[in-house]
């Protein structure tokens, strides 16, 4: 399980993200169908802002490999930032 810790002045969350819906974000996110559709939907703003830019193809089977190997390095420390104004922002394995 990846937890993902944010602590603010006003708030802190802690969300806990499991392997199984990590797999299934992975596969409807990188989709040929959503992946074909995000260039279409995204198209008209970047032409307004005078962008060229297309979203890269990627094969979910190049990912679901990595999220595999995380699963073997409990406890490691991803991202660990404290911003100047007390933000805090941890992901942990």
């Amino acid at each position: 399980m990846i937890h993902v810790k944010v602590k603010t002045k006003e708030a802190r969350f802690n969300i806990p993200i499991p392997y199984a819906l990590l797999n299934v974000v992975i596969s409807v996110v990188f989709s040929k169908f959503i992946q074909k559709h995000a260039d279409k939907w995204t198209k008209e703003h970047f032409k307004r802002k005078e962008l060229n830019f297309t979203f890269p193809i990627i094969d979910k089977s190049m990912l679901k490999p990595i999220v595999k190997e995380l699963k073997k390095h409990k406890g490691m420390v991803l991202v660990d930032v404290k911003a100047t104004d007390g933000t805090e922002v941890r992901v942990k394995i």
